[in-house]
């Protein structure tokens, strides 16, 4: 993972290769950052390139750092909580973002891609723990199995999607709570993909 500024100095790099077709020097990286010096620079540079975010080109001054086209990160919208309600996704329910690498998070580009923190325990059985960021792509097939964000009789939740002779209803992954079946409607908001589980260290 990134550090925030270190994202901050790659997305500097691919937005002015964007923008300008030039990769920046590192004096114009000095520069838009207020670095005390280009030691700075290169620092920032060398942990990119070992996280394998950038290669170098010895001897270009003009096209010294490219991106590693294999690598696209991604920020991704956290929309609050789960089984909060989330009837409706919408800009103002954003509560922040989470940065990614979409290949290895499994995140598709045409997909709708957002993300919930999980609050409870319904879903210990398959290791998505309280306060873990479920990762979700809303136009993304739902299959039977799947794990999924829906809407159930105005109640939003996350659990295993069944489908049982022809009839869909929603299954957690603990045995303290009972299977939901729909009354009036379950709509299928996002097919959970990745999830990210933050480690907290214990004070000592």
């Amino acid at each position: 993972m990134l550090t925030h500024r270190q994202k901050s100095v790659l997305d500097f790099i691919q937005r002015e290769q964007r923008d300008k077709g030039l990769t920046p020097s590192t004096r114009e990286i000095q520069s838009h950052f207020h670095f005390a010096s280009q030691t700075s620079v290169m620092q920032y540079i060398a942990a990119l390139e070992r996280k394998g975010f950038l290669q170098r080109h010895a001897g270009k001054a003009r096209a010294l750092i490219t991106p590693v086209q294999k690598v696209r990160i991604t920020d991704v919208p956290i929309y609050g909580q789960i089984p909060a309600g989330m009837a409706a996704l919408t800009e103002q329910d954003i509560e922040g973002h989470i940065s990614m690498d979409a290949r290895s998070a499994n995140v598709s580009r045409n997909h709708g891609t957002f993300a919930l923190r999980v609050r409870g325990d319904s879903m210990i059985g398959v290791h998505i723990l309280d306060g873990d960021i479920v990762i979700l792509e809303q136009s993304k097939d739902v299959h039977n199995g799947d794990i999924v964000a829906a809407l159930i009789d105005g109640e939003t939740t996350l659990k295993r999607y069944v489908v049982d002779h022809g009839r869909p209803y929603l299954k957690a992954e603990n045995p303290r709570y009972p299977n939901l079946i729909p009354a009036r409607e379950l709509k299928i908001q996002g097919v959970m993909v990745s999830l990210v589980r933050k480690h907290e260290r214990r004070k000592k």
